[in-house]
């Protein structure tokens, strides 16, 4: 099953893109949107409520036979630390096999992650091509390079777009975007 965790500050078309595809296409069967309420990294980021975005993940998905939406870190002590979310998934679920996706622009501040080794070692790493950060030359057998499609699109372009009156609609799903317009949000 592959972890692709993000705020999700609203899940848009690549995102969903992306997840379909390595769940298609990559060496998993399943991928799980993982919401996170809290990035280490972007501690100041500005977002929806957690619930707002859980349910805009919930009517993404829809009823996805191989994208599944998952909480866990909803309900994890803050900051959410990708190490943590791993082995509560593994305790959770031992009968499944779990590996983070992230994107090769990631790879350059990999090694800051938290236990990143224990990452590599115990669960591996799917990587997914981005715009400017080549992954291909990668000699090492527990990340696994996955050629999905670049789509060069951003939560923050959404909000910005949507707070600035600009119709986002081919760049959402159809109830996200109904969604947000309803509750007003960005």
């Amino acid at each position: 099953i592959g972890i692709l965790g993000g705020s999700f500050n609203p899940v848009h078309n690549g995102h969903l893109m992306l997840a379909s595809y390595i769940s298609q296409f990559g060496p998993v069967d399943e991928v799980w949107l993982v919401l996170s309420p809290c990035n280490p990294f972007k501690i100041n980021d500005e977002k929806a409520p957690d619930a707002d975005r859980l349910r805009m993940l919930q009517l993404a998905i829809n009823d996805s036979s191989v994208l599944k939406v998952c909480d866990i870190e909803l309900r994890m002590p803050k900051p959410s630390y990708t190490i943590a979310t791993l082995r509560n998934l593994a305790d959770e679920y031992p009968d499944c096999k779990f590996v983070p996706i992230i994107g090769s622009d990631n790879l350059a501040n990999f090694a800051e992650w938290k236990n990143s080794s224990e990452i590599l070692d115990n669960f591996g790493l799917l990587v997914y091509p981005r715009k400017g950060f080549d992954a291909h030359s990668i000699d090492d057998t527990r990340i696994c390079v996955v050629d999905a499609p670049e789509v060069e699109l951003s939560s923050t372009f959404i909000r910005n777009s949507i707070s600035e009156g600009y119709d986002m609609n081919f760049f959402l799903p159809a109830p996200v975007y109904r969604y947000i317009t309803e509750k007003n949000l960005y």
